[in-house]
This record gives structure tokens, sequence and C-alpha cells, in this order.
């Protein structure tokens, strides 16, 4: 996340602390299944580095505890630090030097929701959002300001192709949530004819792998871009990527000085 993004997101959740809207904007994401966070009293204990749940890993805007980081270790839905995560790795390593994509961030993507026009302008202006070719946002279902969220799910937008793709492991379980924001940004970034398109996609096996779908999807769609430069074409994610996924991220999280 860009400084000015951050900026951005702390005067949202200031003119939203009297109408009790905090957590739209600070990283609510979509806990799919985890452990609510971001409930007030308990997020602000976990703002300290305390003995309880360490940090485990400081990674530019993103910041790992132990208890993340335990999330990959088992069968256990992912919270939205792990795939801010993996966006800021993304950003900052892997794609550092393409400049035509760019990762929106979970706690992002979610306050966008509730922004006004001049807010969202700002936020996509200081992203390039209306000249980027191509955005990944990574979405959630929870329809309200405070913390929750059941699954993940992962809009992709196209500018040469004009289309927003979205990509639900579960079904079409996150469309209407998917055009909801089509339909909020697509003026802003000056791409009001833009389409929508559903797309087919590898389903998840089980009821908690959403989110490592989305970090799967992720992958494999901007590696597919960062060749072709096109998303028409895109061959099918393979179920071993997923089966993987969650032992190479940890060996990730540690080859960046990470603890776990």
């Amino acid at each position: 996340m860009l400084p000015q993004d951050r900026k951005i997101l702390r005067q949202h959740t200031r003119q939203n602390q009297n109408s009790n809207q905090i957590a739209a904007s600070r990283r609510v994401g979509g806990k799919s299944g985890t452990p609510h966070r971001s409930n007030n009293n308990h997020h602000s204990k976990m703002n300290t580095n305390s003995k309880a749940d360490p940090i485990s890993l400081s990674f530019h805007d993103s910041c790992l505890r132990m208890s993340d980081v335990q999330l990959l270790r088992g069968p256990h839905w992912l919270n939205d630090q792990i795939i801010s995560f993996y966006y800021e790795y993304l950003t900052h390593v892997k794609y550092k030097k393409n400049n035509d994509i760019t990762f929106i961030a979970p706690e992002v993507t979610q306050c966008m929701k509730y922004m006004d026009d001049q807010e969202l302008e700002q936020l996509m202006d200081q992203n390039n959002g209306t000249k980027k070719p191509f955005i990944f946002f990574a979405m959630n279902d929870n329809r309200s300001f405070e913390a929750g969220g059941t699954h993940w799910s992962l809009l992709v937008f196209s500018r040469p192709e004009k289309t927003f793709y979205h990509f639900d492991s579960y079904g079409n379980n996150n469309t209407s949530n998917s055009v909801e924001l089509m339909n909020k940004v697509k003026e802003t970034m000056d791409v009001r004819s833009a389409k929508f398109r559903p797309m087919r996609c590898l389903q998840q096996a089980n009821g908690y792998d959403c989110g490592i779908h989305v970090i799967c999807m992720t992958d494999h769609i901007a590696d597919y871009l960062n060749r072709y430069e096109v998303m028409d074409g895109l061959p099918p994610l393979q179920v071993d990527s997923v089966k993987a996924k969650r032992t190479e991220l940890l060996k990730l999280i540690m080859s960046l000085g990470g603890k776990g």
C-alpha cells in the first residue's frame, strides 16, 4: 500500500468513527472463518508486540503475528493479514519492475466499498487506477462496517479487454459483492462500459481454502499477464498448486526473516 493510501484510510476512519464505522478502514478484510481479530478491544491489544502473540514478520506495510503464520500450518481459513502480506510481496519483490499490474490488498478493497466518490477518486488517482492495465482486488463477502466475512474471491480488471473477471472457488457465492464493487469503481477508473465476466475456475475441495485459492489464482493470473499482457487464453489453475501453497508461503515467510 502506498503512503498516500494509508493517509486516505486514516482520514476515512476518522470520518466514520462517530458513526461506529471504524472497521471498514482497518484490516478487516474477510476473516473467512477465522477469529475476528479486528474486534476493537482485541485489535488494540494486538497492535503492541505482546508476549501472547509476538510479531513473526514485518514486511513493507504488512505485519504478520505468530497466530497469522499458524493459520498456514493446518486446515484453517486465511485472514486478511496473510493475503495482504502476499500482495505486498508481489508488489515490492516479484513484480517490482512490472508497472502494468496493481494489487489491491483486502483492507483497501473493503474500505473502497464505503468510500464516497471523492475519496475513491483520490485513492484511484494515487494508484494510477485510471491508466493501469491490470488491477487485482482481493474480495470478501462482508457487507457491514464491522469485522466479518465468510468467503474470499478474486476480482481482476483488464483494461485492454475492458472487463472485470471474477474468480470464485465456491460457485458464484461472492458474485453480487464483486458486481457492486465494479459498479462503484468503474466510473472512477474511466471504464464506464466495462463488462463483468464470472469465470469458471478450480473449485475448492473443502470449506476453508478460499483464501489459498485467491492467492494461487493471483499468482497464476499475474504470471500469465506478465508474459502475455492479456487475459484471453488463461489456462486453468492446477490443483497441485493449491495443495503446495501453504508450505510455499511458510517457506517464503521464513526466507524473509519471519518466525514461526
